[in-house]
């Protein structure tokens, strides 16, 4: 990498993949010096070479005043760092940085398996010494590297001070983030949508209609608010972007992948063939396992998550779907079991 980026005004980001990439050329829209980490050698030499990265994020032409690179080395004193790696592999990838930054954004979503921590707890481990953030919201990596508008959820554990230094360093005119000093919440509601977005793909495969897509987004949205506020989310944080906001965008487009791989998995698919076929990561399946293992152990109730773990398996999904309309009927209420 170059060694002339001024690493008090660079920020940096880890991970470029397609969400990775588009927070880069976003960052990057103001001429500000972007170093990004790919775990890939070719990822890095396109990056810097040609400025595009056509595996994952084909459709942008991107800045030049982002560099790539494969050494997290030369990220060391860059105060500001955007962590998007899978979330199973955040906490090995962090624990490679010789140098925690001042801020870690944490921009992956789900929960690590075997552990069931989230995000949070995860990069709090691996970089002792960061203050985390959360950065979580409605948002497709094609739209935010084109400039289109888009808000998002802003987290921050160190409260409105940490907020008055990463807001101007995120807020770009076209991308708007918002304050809140719940990480948990913000982390909840990105992990759960993307189960729940597996689950209205499958609706939409099997080709259940738009009746069926909007109850599940609604009582998913009840399975949501049931498990954030018995971990300490708060229910107006996840009735904002990074909850509802963003489960209401995934769950209803297949320009998400989660969504994708439910439909997919509707259409006859085999689960297995499709995770391994995928290029870029649906965390959804792999958050599901650990979800409703999580719920199971808590005494929450969260059926359709434990219709898309079933699924996932390898369960038939219309015999699925079948069992979640023979429930028993109940109240409404989200907080019913």
């Amino acid at each position: 990498m170059d060694n002339d980026m001024n690493h008090q005004r660079t920020i940096g980001v880890i991970g470029a993949g397609a969400w990775g990439t588009a927070l880069a050329q976003m960052l990057a829209s103001d001429g500000r010096d972007v170093a990004i980490w790919a775990f890939e050698p070719d990822v890095v030499e396109t990056i810097n070479t040609a400025h595009r990265n056509p595996q994952y994020l084909p459709s942008a032409t991107l800045a030049p005043t982002i560099r790539a690179t494969g050494n997290l080395d030369d990220l060391a004193g860059i105060q500001t760092v955007l962590v998007v790696t899978p979330a199973q592999v955040l906490g090995k990838v962090l624990g490679g940085l010789t140098q925690a930054p001042r801020d870690l954004v944490l921009c992956s979503k789900g929960i690590e398996a075997g552990t069931e921590r989230l995000m949070n707890d995860v990069a709090r481990d691996a970089a002792q010494g960061s203050q985390i953030a959360v950065l979580s919201g409605p948002t497709f990596a094609h739209e935010v590297a084109a400039g289109l508008p888009t808000a998002v959820t802003l987290a921050c554990e160190g409260g409105t001070e940490q907020w008055d230094r990463l807001s101007p360093a995120i807020a770009r005119p076209a991308f708007r983030p918002y304050y809140s000093d719940d990480v948990t919440g913000a982390e909840i509601g990105g992990s759960i949508k993307n189960v729940l977005a597996i689950a209205c793909g499958v609706v939409d495969g099997l080709e259940l209609g738009q009746n069926a897509r909007a109850a599940l987004i609604a009582r998913g949205y009840a399975e949501m608010l049931r498990f954030g506020g018995e971990l300490g989310a708060r229910a107006e944080t996840l009735a904002g972007l990074c909850g509802l906001g963003d489960l209401v965008l995934t769950c209803s487009s297949t320009s998400s992948r989660n969504f994708s791989l439910g439909k997919a998995l509707g259409e006859g698919k085999n689960a297995t063939e499709l995770m391994a076929d995928r290029t870029t990561v649906a965390e959804g399946a792999h958050t599901a396992p650990v979800l409703a293992q999580l719920a199971s152990k808590r005494g929450i109730a969260m059926p359709i998550v434990d219709a898309v773990n079933t699924i996932l398996s390898g369960a038939n999904p219309r015999d699925v779907v079948a069992g979640l309309l023979a429930r028993p009927l109940k109240a409404e209420q989200t907080d019913a079991q």
